[in-house]
């Protein structure tokens, strides 16, 4: 998976894009990286165009000013598929890009074929949450990224995959995140609204994903609404990183969906 960039205004943009045929966008989660999706662009390429962003100050993607919201890091998707003359894609946001997949379909529904929420939710942060993130930010700001990713991805994954080695790979990938991008992005996540209205009146199809067990986002939370055009699917044997852990259980619903 080779990285390519771009400019958008003031910042870069790393993504990769391979393959041919409908587009589909793959949008990674928090302190992670297009690498996240390295199981799962190579099958998804033999069938589709897949376009997989490294988000802004994460990667390779430079940061954007501090305070900036998940609106603007929808815009940032929206500018890439412009300059690639993209005018419809399936979108799936694992975590935060779950956070920002749904933002974009209340902003930017006519690019979009469907979407999916993956191992993600439409809800805002609970006031528990909300402090989480800025126990966060001070973390990172006193002992630095990388004592702060060594806490962040055990959490990520299933108490049964913590000895795999795909676990040390996404500590890797965290430690490439820009502190500032990080400290500024968990703002954003601690800003944004609830979102479940988007999903109440989309007329788009919709699959949600969860991890049967995911310690950061409960399947509860993210089978926030139930609608003839909303599809729910549980990946067993995995937690918040099906990516991961059960990669073509992934592979499939993307595939049956797009």
């Amino acid at each position: 998976m080779n990285l390519k960039k771009h400019q958008l205004n003031e910042s870069t943009l790393a993504y990769i894009d391979e393959g041919a045929g409908n587009p589909v966008v793959l949008l990674h989660g928090f302190c992670g990286s297009s690498q996240y999706w390295e199981k799962v662009v190579p099958e998804l390429a033999k069938h589709y165009r897949v376009i997989a962003p490294d988000l802004p100050g994460h990667g390779q993607s430079s940061p954007l000013k501090p305070g900036f919201s998940i609106d603007d890091l929808a815009q940032k998707i929206k500018e890439l598929l412009d300059a690639l003359n993209i005018e419809k894609v399936s979108m799936f946001g694992h975590s935060l890009g779950g956070y920002i997949t749904v933002a974009f379909a209340e902003k930017f529904n006519s690019y979009l074929n469907g979407f999916s929420l993956v191992h993600s939710t439409a809800f805002p942060d609970s006031d528990e949450a909300k402090k989480g993130r800025e126990a966060g930010v001070a973390k990172i700001k006193d002992e630095g990224i990388h004592t702060f990713i060594d806490g962040l991805v055990p959490k990520l994954f299933s108490p049964e995959h913590l000895n795999e080695s795909y676990v040390e790979k996404a500590k890797q990938i965290g430690c490439t995140t820009s502190p500032q991008g990080a400290m500024d992005t968990l703002l954003a996540m601690k800003n944004r609204p609830d979102r479940n209205h988007v999903l109440q009146n989309t007329e788009v199809p919709v699959i949600l994903i969860a991890g049967e067990q995911d310690q950061i986002v409960p399947v509860e939370k993210t089978f926030s609404v139930s609608r003839t055009n909303i599809k729910q699917a549980i990946i067993k044997n995995a937690g918040h990183m099906s990516m991961y852990e059960n990669p073509n259980e992934l592979i499939k619903l993307i595939t049956t969906f797009s």
